[in-house]
């Protein structure tokens, strides 16, 4: 995905179309400041025109989870793809044995 995302980014650059990373799942947040950055350091130099989506939710599922300020994503803190789960998090909602699929109405992560 890496790959195609980054050819994405340079034919778009040479077209002059914008391009938005889609992040308004469960990590994407986590995976698509990689694409910004990579954009901005490989494809663009630039930061201005340059938009990436950000739903602020579910970060705190994952061991370095994704953090904006004015309005851009700062680099991760740890290395790697940024989408390793907490493990009790993992644990909660593993399909079908975690805690969340039980039928225990009062089962709370």
């Amino acid at each position: 995905a890496v790959v195609s995302t980054q050819s994405t980014g340079v034919l778009a650059r040479r077209f002059g179309v914008p391009v938005v990373p889609h992040a308004g799942g469960v990590g994407l947040c986590e995976l698509v400041r990689h694409y910004s950055m990579i954009d901005y350091i490989m494809v663009s130099g630039e930061m201005e025109g340059r938009w990436c989506e950000f739903a602020d939710h579910l970060h705190e599922h994952f061991t370095d989870p994704a953090v904006t300020k004015t309005g851009r994503y700062l680099l991760p803190s740890l290395p790697g793809f940024s989408t390793q789960l907490k493990e009790e998090s993992a644990r909660f909602y593993s399909y079908p044995a975690g805690t969340c699929w039980s039928n225990d109405k009062d089962a709370v992560m």
